[in-house]
C-alpha cells in the first residue's frame, strides 16, 4: 500500500520516459536487421525490458552503454527459441511478436502473466493463421499461452481490422515484412502510425492513405535496415502530468520533449476543449507540453479521438473535477487492457465523489466541480499501472489516497512516484 499525499503547491519541469510503442518497436526492428542498430531513450519499463530479452532469445545481441542501446540482428535472420518467450504483462510485446515469429520457422511458445493470460488474442491470431501461421491458445478468445507455428511461407493479405488497434495493425504488417507478396491492412479509425513510420526509416516501402475516418497501409516485403533510433518521451505517460497541473488548485508544470503525431496527442485536444489552459511548444524532438492550474468544463469524449484509450483513465480525472456531465463515447475496448479499464475508471471516479454510470459501451461522469472537492480514497489499482497513477493525480491535487498495488507502475515508468515527488 502507498500513501499519496495532497500537496498545497506544484511547480516544475518533467521528463516523462521514452515512449514505450517507439521502443518496442525500435528494439524489434533493430532484431530483424541485419547488423548493428543503436538505439537512445529506450523506456526503462518492465514491458519494453520483456521485448528485449525476447529479441536475444530469438538471437539478437544486447549491448548497453549509458544512454545508448545496441542491438545487433543476426545476418542469416532470427530463429526459433528452444524456451517459452515471456511476455509478463505486455499486450504489445504479445501481439507484435506473434506477427514477427509467424514467419520463423519452428515452433514458438509465447506466456504472460495473470492480466495478460486474460486478454484476448483472437484479433492477431485470425489474420496470421490467414497468412499461413499457425496460432492457437486457450480458449475461444485464443488467450496465452500462445502456440505459434512459424513458417516461412507467409501470404500477403488484405485485412480489415474489426476494432481501432494498432497492435493488431504492426503485428500483420511485421508479419508481412517476409511474406510473398504485399500485405494491406484497412483500419476504419486511424490509429498511431509508430510501426508504419519506423518502418520507412529503416527502409521499408509502406505506402498509408487516409480515407474518411480510416486508413489503409500498404507493405511491401523487405528487410528493415540498422538504424540510429532516438526515441521521443511517452504522451500517454505525459498526459498524467498535464492532467495534474490543470486540476491542482495551484500548480504549474512543463513536461518535455512529448512525440506529437497527431493519433498520440489527442488528449490535449480534448482537455482544451474542457477550457484547460495547455499550450504546446516546438523542442528539441516533438513538443513541450505548459499545463497550468484550470477550471474545466464537462465535455464529450469519443474513443476516435484517443484511438488506444490508454488515455481514458487520466481523462476520467480531469471530468471527475471538471463541471456537469462529461461523456466517454465507444469505450467498450477499455474492458480488454491489463484490467477492465472501463469498471475501473468508473470506480475512480465514485471513490472521488462523483455520480457515474453506463449505458452500454458509454459511460457519465458528473464531475465535482474542483480537485479540491474529491474525496480522500483507497484503491486497489488491479494490477494496471494507469489506474495507478491516474489515482496518484487524483490524490495528489485532490485530499490525498492509498494505492494498494502501486508498484505495477514499474512495468511502464519505474520512476513515476519520483518525478511526481520532484514537483512538490
Amino acid at each position: 500500500m502507498r500513501r499519496v499525499e495532497s500537496q498545497n503547491a506544484l511547480n516544475g519541469t518533467v521528463r516523462v520516459p521514452g515512449d514505450k510503442s517507439a521502443s518496442h518497436r525500435a528494439l524489434m526492428l533493430s532484431a530483424l536487421a541485419a547488423g548493428e542498430s543503436t538505439i537512445e531513450g529506450l523506456s526503462p519499463g518492465l514491458d519494453v525490458s520483456a521485448t528485449s530479452h525476447i529479441m536475444v532469445q530469438l538471437g539478437a545481441v544486447r549491448r548497453d552503454e549509458t544512454g545508448t542501446v545496441h542491438i545487433t540482428g543476426p545476418t542469416s535472420g532470427l530463429r526459433a527459441s528452444s524456451q517459452a518467450l515471456q511476455c509478463g504483462n505486455s499486450g504489445t510485446t504479445i501481439r507484435l511478436v506473434s506477427g514477427i515469429v509467424s514467419s520463423i520457422e519452428g515452433v514458438h511458445r509465447l506466456e504472460g502473466d495473470a492480466s495478460l493470460s486474460r486478454r484476448p488474442m483472437d484479433r492477431v491470431a485470425v489474420p496470421l493463421n490467414l497468412m499461413g501461421s499457425s496460432v492457437t491458445g486457450e480458449g475461444p478468445r485464443i488467450t496465452a499461452p500462445l502456440e505459434i507455428h512459424g513458417t516461412s511461407g507467409l501470404r500477403g493479405i488484405e485485412y480489415q481490422v474489426a476494432n481501432p488497434s494498432a497492435q493488431v495493425k504492426s503485428a500483420i504488417l511485421l508479419a508481412g515484412l517476409s511474406a510473398n507478396s504485399i500485405t494491406t491492412v484497412h483500419e476504419a479509425v486511424r490509429t498511431r502510425t509508430t510501426t508504419e513510420d519506423m518502418l520507412r526509416q529503416a527502409g521499408v516501402s509502406v505506402v498509408s492513405t487516409d480515407m474518411a475516418a480510416g486508413r489503409s497501409v500498404v507493405l511491401t516485403p523487405g528487410r528493415p535496415r540498422p538504424q540510429v533510433w532516438r526515441v521521443p518521451t511517452d504522451p500517454s505517460q505525459a498526459a498524467f502530468f498535464c492532467v495534474l497541473g490543470l486540476i491542482h488548485a495551484r500548480a504549474d508544470i512543463e513536461v518535455l520533449d512529448v512525440e506529437d503525431s497527431p493519433e498520440r496527442i489527442g488528449f490535449v485536444h480534448v482537455l482544451s476543449r474542457m477550457g484547460a489552459d495547455i499550450t504546446t511548444s516546438q523542442a528539441a524532438s516533438g513538443v513541450t507540453l505548459h499545463a497550468r492550474s484550470s477550471q474545466l468544463h464537462c465535455t464529450e469524449l469519443h474513443s476516435s479521438e484517443i484511438p488506444s484509450v490508454d488515455e481514458a483513465p487520466i481523462l476520467t480525472v480531469a471530468a471527475a473535477a471538471a463541471h456537469g456531465v462529461s461523456a466517454f463515447r465507444d469505450m467498450g475496448e477499455l474492458r480488454l487492457k491489463e484490467s477492465d479499464r472501463f469498471e475501473g475508471s468508473m470506480a475512480l471516479a465514485r471513490l472521488l465523489g462523483c455520480r457515474v454510470w453506463s449505458e452500454g459501451d458509454d459511460f457519465y461522469v458528473e464531475g465535482v466541480g474542483g480537485a479540491q472537492h474529491f474525496a480522500p480514497f483507497a484503491i486497489n489499482a488491479g494490477l494496471d499501472h494507469r489506474i495507478v497513477m491516474s489515482s496518484a493525480v487524483a490524490g495528489t491535487a485532490g485530499r490525498g489516497c492509498d494505492i494498494d498495488g502501486a508498484d505495477t507502475v514499474s512495468s511502464s515508468y519505474p520512476g513515476f512516484f519520483d518525478d511526481l515527488a520532484s514537483l512538490r
